[in-house]
């Protein structure tokens, strides 16, 4: 089995979570996404319907979507590599 990039990975699944954090920041301007918006506040501090916290939220977004990606590509390497 081929082995995954840890850093592709993790950068590429951060990247991603950020755009998502993002758009939902700012579509929640307008009233759609609020209910997530809520959810995730508390976790990611500053994230708020505003401009500036959907950018908040993307730099949290970030963080949070490169440790994942970090994590997935870890423990597929350790199981790819028992194989």
């Amino acid at each position: 089995m081929e082995k995954l990039s840890v850093k592709g990975l993790a950068i590429s699944l951060g990247a991603a979570w950020a755009l998502c954090m993002l758009f939902i920041g700012w579509v929640s301007i307008f009233g759609w996404a609020t209910n997530i918006v809520e959810v995730m506040s508390p976790v990611y501090i500053g994230f708020k319907p505003t401009f500036l916290g959907g950018i908040i939220g993307a730099a949290w977004g970030f963080v949070d979507g490169a440790i994942g990606g970090l994590v997935i590509a870890l423990i597929y390497n350790a199981i790819a590599k028992k194989k």
